[in-house]
């Protein structure tokens, strides 16, 4: 009687979305992956690190797409998460630093000494109103979800705190989670550790729901892809199209040797940490060919929309081997900084509607502008949302189309813990080749021509203070406008000042 019932309803779900001709959409989040981790260079020119990591499955897909060179996220992971899944920026949803406890701020932010940080939305996101410290918003997985998409969540979740409903995908419209959760990290990468189940002292980051892979030899990120094919033959099943959001564990620490790979960066002498992080890349990569090579013998790469980002730029400031925030260079910094390393990172797109052959695009674009072109992929034209969308679709600037240029704005009014450059509590804006960065601590702005200084050593403030004080004030304008939170200094209870506050009349 349960199979009929099963068999009823894919055959009504089938009848009901026969006639949805929208594209399968494929989103490739890779965890804190650099711009330069990979052996596509998204440079005018190779680098060494380009020469040292094997990414032959990025190297197919940007072969087959388009390569954005000035793509963003936002120096941490859970804002640029967040910003993915509400279309919104971060001065607007508040889910400003990475979540995991509830109803508590970072202790990095608690013990500071000179600053008391706002208290955001540490609760993360909620598609319920009223829940305290959650941002209410419709999510692109339940929009998609009700226009006949059946939606699968594999991997990092990290969208809302342990016990709020959006730790579980499923909660937020996804028809499928696989082993996503309130952390951010796994415990383990080993099957032969259980990915961490069983470790009492840390079975917050134990990762869930892989219980059948316990015990064997494999990498947690080949386990999670097994489990995607199995979810894309259900899809098929129901002759619907599907989103498949491929929200990897890789490469974020702990840095764990998948031994398929390490063996020719042992052989290069690279340090032990730094095989780990090769090996992880190439784990990563062979991965996202597993998810191309089966869409390919399904038939599907006609209809499917294969989109790849990294959810920051790459980590530098602990765990690396050699020498710190050296490690995305030519950018300057890493993780957790508001330099470019730290916010810029490697994207692709795919769309099989046009033959690109690897074209690149300059355009800088930010991760709020993934939720509205992802439903312009999909064709979904008429939705509501209890949100005001940010970004602004990109699909138009793969076809050449004039679209209007928006100022990319990054705002961090919290304290990530590590040290390093630009790393601290920040705000920042980028219009046309033009940076501006507010440090909060530091209360100083910096200026840089990005087109002609992509390493940020120049400063421009005092030779260039025109551009300087035009962009300090679209800076302070968008965030009065918008409401945004900003640190208060511990000593006298006020406010810091305003970005264009620093400028002499």
């Amino acid at each position: 009687m349960k199979n009929l019932f099963y068999l009823l309803c894919l055959l009504l779900v089938s009848c009901l979305y026969e006639k949805n001709d929208s594209p399968n959409i494929i989103l490739f989040m890779v965890d804190d992956l650099g711009w330069q981790d990979t052996s596509v260079p998204f440079w005018s020119q190779e680098t060494e690190f380009n020469r040292l990591y094997n990414t032959p499955s990025m190297e197919k897909l940007a072969n087959m797409g388009v390569k954005f060179t000035n793509a963003y996220a936002t120096p941490v992971c859970s804002p640029t998460r967040i910003s993915l899944m509400t279309g919104m920026n971060s001065v607007n949803h508040r889910v400003t630093n990475w979540t995991l406890y509830p109803n508590v701020k970072k202790p990095a932010e608690i013990n500071h000494e000179e600053f008391e940080f706002p208290d955001w939305n540490y609760n993360g996101l909620s598609t319920i109103a009223g829940i305290n410290n959650t941002v209410y918003a419709t999510s692109l997985p339940q929009i998609l979800k009700d226009n006949g998409y059946y939606t699968i969540h594999a991997g990092k979740a990290h969208l809302g705190a342990i016990s709020f409903p959006s730790s579980d995908p499923s909660n937020i419209g996804f028809d499928i989670n696989i082993a996503g959760h309130a952390a951010g990290a796994p415990q383990s990468y080993l099957g032969i550790e259980n990915f961490g189940n069983g470790d009492k002292k840390n079975k917050i980051w134990a990762v869930p729901g892989l219980e059948k892979y316990h015990g064997q030899d494999i990498f947690l990120t080949q386990a999670i892809t097994q489990e995607i094919l199995y979810s894309l033959n259900k899809s098929r099943e129901l002759s619907i199209p599907y989103f498949l959001y491929f929200s990897l564990y890789n490469v974020h620490t702990p840095l764990k040797e998948d031994k398929r790979f390490s063996e020719k960066y042992k052989d290069l002498g690279l340090h032990p940490a730094e095989v780990k992080y090769a090996s992880m890349i190439e784990s990563m990569d062979y991965a996202l060919g597993s998810i191309l090579n089966n869409i390919s013998e399904n038939n599907e790469l006609d209809n499917t929309v294969i989109i790849f980002m990294s959810d920051n730029g790459g980590l530098s400031a602990v765990a690396r081997g050699g020498e710190k925030h050296t490690h995305n260079w030519p950018l300057k910094s890493g993780k957790g900084s508001i330099y470019e390393g730290g916010i810029r990172v490697p994207m692709i797109v795919y769309d099989p509607n046009s033959i690109f052959d690897g074209k690149e695009i300059d355009k800088p674009l930010i991760i709020e502008d993934f939720f509205p072109s992802i439903l312009d992929f999909a064709k979904i034209e008429k939705y509501n949302t209890v949100q005001k969308i940010d970004g602004k679709t990109f699909k138009p600037i793969l076809y050449n189309q004039d679209v209007d240029s928006k100022p990319l704005i990054w705002h961090y009014p919290n304290w990530w813990g590590p040290s390093g450059p630009g790393i601290g509590s920040y705000s920042a804006i980028r219009d046309g080749k033009w940076k501006l960065i507010y440090s909060h601590n530091k209360l100083e702005l910096e200026l840089y021509n990005l087109e002609e200084d992509i390493y940020e050593k120049n400063n421009l403030v005092s030779e260039n203070i025109k551009v300087t004080r035009q962009l300090s004030q679209k800076l302070t304008d968008y965030l009065i406008k918008n409401n945004a939170q900003m640190p208060l200094l511990k000593k006298t209870g006020l406010q810091i000042d305003w970005p264009n506050s620093l400028l002499k009349n």
